[in-house]
């Protein structure tokens, strides 16, 4: 099968330029303007701006498990509509992802549900190095130094000696100093106020639990990646950290902050808890001055009724994987970033950090995983137009301008927005990711 796009402003590792791009089979074959040649299909872009498709590198997709709250078919189905291409699922699914054995479960399940390319982390437990140890097939380890299900926390400072010690894999971490939110907890046992989450969950147990995990993999020398960095408190740590230290940060933490619990309420319950308005304009400037380089949603639905349960009750998490790319193109039209910049942020720096084969930017020989973007496109997001299983979104009612319009998975169109309708392709399932490691 060829496909020829053409006519679309291409954003290229050197820059972008109006041209086309070639697809056969599941690479892209040339990226070229005078392009030639017989193909099954030829897309006129023309107006349009093609990109490498987005590589999410920390979602939660519940299966197996809590498929009352999500699926692969679902989620994947949400990802092909937001432009995402890959995604990188967390480890506590049911049961947690501690073995090796359920991690090729879980890869062998998304195989014949997915239609965007998989991969799945290996959690740390306070006793599974040894697993740790013999993973292969997984982008890395994830530990969760706070807010943990089953038996994935793992705060003991012996314990994590030893997994930054004996492995070799990248980690990431969930940083929240769970002695610190124990102790702020007990001092809101009795509140219902939904703006108490974030004094319980607050800066100093992001700090510390961020400035003990940095120690650990400089003393040890172990690339470790900051998981959704919440504080302006955490970004000096973070440049401080040199090449080993990489960070990543989340939509809810760049467009949401306290003052947003009176309208939203339960709905921005998220752990790490939303903080600032400060903390969103730092956070922001630490993505232009490149000390965070990496965009991710930690996608993380439950139900509505779920959401909706009095504090502390409530669940926290909330589901972003379908309109990511769109609230981040809606700042490209504002001119706050430039396209370049976000698919340095979506697409090639997730890919670099977790040593991904061949994905993450156009170039010849590549996956052909595109999203083609229409950034004069404006579109309002509405809860019964969400893919999502949840079917609801934070950002409900919000316009934006700039949204995906069509999507490549290896060389095959599982996506494409006609009439302001949304058409998926399943003829076709997404595959494992494949890792430099």
């Amino acid at each position: 099968m060829k496909t020829l796009i053409k006519n679309a402003v291409v954003v290229l590792p050197e820059g972008s330029v109006e041209t086309s791009v070639l697809i056969e089979g599941t690479k892209i074959a040339a990226i070229d303007a005078a392009i030639q040649t017989t193909v099954d299909r030829t897309v006129d872009a023309r107006g349009k701006h093609l990109i490498p498709g987005v590589i999410d590198d920390q979602v939660h997709f519940r299966e197996p498990g809590l498929t009352h709250k999500e699926d692969l078919v679902h989620a994947s189905r949400a990802c092909a509509k937001g432009g995402v291409t890959s995604f990188l699922e967390m480890p506590n699914t049911v049961p947690n992802t501690v073995t090796v054995d359920v991690l090729h479960d879980k890869l062998k399940l998304a195989q014949s549900r997915s239609l965007v390319n998989y991969g799945f982390y290996i959690g740390a437990t306070t006793e599974n190095v040894g697993e740790l140890r013999h993973a292969r097939r997984t982008p890395g380890i994830k530990i969760f130094i706070g807010s943990s299900t089953g038996n994935l926390l793992v705060d003991e400072q012996a314990a994590l000696e030893t997994i930054f010690a004996e492995t070799t894999l990248p980690i990431c971490a969930h940083c929240e100093d769970e002695s610190t939110v124990r102790q702020n907890a007990a001092r809101y046992a009795d509140s219902t106020d939904i703006a108490d989450h974030s004094r319980v969950r607050d800066h100093r147990a992001a700090f510390i639990a961020t400035q003990r995990a940095i120690d650990l993999a400089i003393r040890h020398q172990h690339p470790f990646h900051v998981l959704h960095v919440s504080t302006a408190d955490e970004i000096d740590l973070i440049a401080a950290g040199g090449e080993l230290i990489t960070a990543e940060v989340c939509p809810h933490h760049l467009f949401f902050n306290v003052d947003d619990y009176a309208s939203l309420g339960s709905l921005v319950k998220m752990n790490p808890s939303i903080k600032t308005k400060s903390d969103n304009e730092k956070l922001w400037q630490a993505l232009l001055d490149g000390v965070i380089t990496v965009i991710a949603t930690d996608h993380a639905p439950h139900t509505l009724e779920e959401k909706q349960k009095p504090y502390p009750e409530c669940p926290s998490g909330l589901p972003a994987v379908e309109n990511s790319l769109a609230l981040m193109l809606n700042l490209v039209r504002q001119d706050k970033c430039t396209l370049e910049q976000v698919v340095k942020w979506m697409s090639s720096e997730p890919a670099r950090v977790w040593q991904i084969e061949n994905k993450g930017r156009i170039e010849v020989g590549y996956d052909a995983d595109l999203t083609l973007v229409d950034l004069s496109l404006t579109q309002t997001v509405l809860n019964d137009a969400q893919e999502a299983k949840c079917g609801w979104t934070p950002w409900h009612g919000t316009e934006l301008t700039g949204w995906p319009v069509a999507t490549w998975v290896m060389g095959h169109q599982v996506f494409r927005l006609e009439n302001g309708q949304s058409q998926f392709d399943s003829a076709v399932l997404g595959k494992e990711i494949e890792y430099r490691h």
